[in-house]
């Protein structure tokens, strides 16, 4: 099956939100439809595979997708930098650590204020919650992945026929033809459009392949009755939970939801922890400049609410054994350090 813009037109991904699955998975489309419309899901993930290890979608050509979302680290990065390197030359740091691509599935669209359902509907507690990326600016895969490709600290391309003409000489560029173009019609004739069907194979690649999704981990096995946690880890568990002591899960769920699914470490909440600047980054050099998360610099458009300054979304502990540095800046380096300065923190304040 050709997956066409008849079938997956450009304001899909908008108007589908979660994604593409819907498509795939709607119990109303007839047998045959239900059918070839998986199928074109399946054909679009193959191709989003291909770019996703492509390093000629970057400026430098030097970088990937894989190269910042290594799988073999739970798609985080393979380094224990506070931030990465891109750029037309592939020597520009970064301004945020890079997060991993894995269990984003369950993400919410971004709302300003979301009550818990113990809270009695009192403001003061209400919080942002959800969307994707540090400070939740874009809701769905499809949008996240346009971020990269165009922003100058990572694969930099200087426009969408840039993009368009390392497509269109990519080994799987014969395939993106097929799949993409219109009868009587050459997608790459429309780099606008090859950005957006390049994007929407993105999403496909990572909503389709279990890697990332696995739920594989000792801990799922715990909870499914399959295996016993140790002693130690046991004690842990208690402390993670404990409201008086650790209060991790507050914060980072570890139950089956009631619907059956297995946590994803996130209540995806928004909250301003406090993490120390890193004096690392390049950006943080200037005196002037402040990453305030939610209202600005990379988000323009809450920049006015002074009550997000400092919020960033909650990362999931999923795999956070493999990570080399933690928090939007990377500023730790280790799971020791990182439990150290959460201790210290209200009575170090200085840390």
């Amino acid at each position: 099956m050709r997956v066409r813009r008849s079938s997956f037109p450009r304001t899909f991904a908008t108007r589908a939100g979660a994604g593409l699955l819907i498509l795939a998975t709607t119990a109303w489309l007839p047998a045959q439809a239900t059918s070839d419309a998986s199928a074109g899901v399946h054909q679009l993930a193959a191709i989003g595979r291909l770019a996703f290890f492509d390093t000629s979608l970057s400026a430098s050509h030097k970088l990937s997708c894989a190269t910042c979302h290594d799988p073999a680290r739970a798609f985080a990065p393979a380094n224990a930098l506070a931030v990465q390197f891109g750029g037309p030359d592939a020597h520009r740091q970064g301004t945020r650590a890079t997060p991993s691509l894995r269990y984003l599935q369950g993400t919410i669209p971004f709302v300003e204020r979301r009550f818990d359902d113990d809270d009695g509907g009192d403001a003061d507690d209400a919080t942002p919650t959800g969307g994707l990326t540090w400070d939740g600016r874009v809701d769905t895969l499809h949008e996240q992945a346009l971020i990269p490709l165009f922003n100058v600290n990572e694969m930099a391309n200087a426009d969408a026929a840039a993009v368009s003409r390392s497509v269109a000489a990519a080994p799987y560029a014969g395939a993106f033809r097929s799949a993409f173009s219109a009868p009587g019609d050459d997608v790459f004739q429309h780099p606008d459009d090859v950005v957006h069907d390049l994007t929407l194979a993105l999403e496909a690649y990572q909503r389709e392949s279990p890697e990332f999704q696995p739920f594989t981990s000792k801990y799922d096995a715990f909870l499914r009755g399959q295996v016993q946690l140790s002693k130690q880890e046991r004690r842990g568990l208690a402390l993670f939970d404990d409201p008086e002591k650790g209060n991790c899960a507050n914060c980072h769920p570890n139950t089956i939801s009631p619907r059956g699914a297995m946590p994803a470490f996130t209540d995806f909440g928004h909250v301003a922890i406090g993490v120390p600047r890193n004096r690392q980054l390049a950006s943080n050099r200037d005196p002037a400049h402040f990453d305030l998360g939610l209202c600005g610099p990379d988000r323009t458009d809450l920049a006015r609410h002074t009550d997000f300054c400092g919020a960033f979304i909650t990362p999931t502990l999923r795999n956070v054994a493999t990570r080399g540095s933690f928090f939007h800046n990377g500023a730790f380096h280790s799971l020791r350090d990182v439990m150290a300065w959460y201790v210290q923190r209200d009575t170090n304040p200085a840390r």
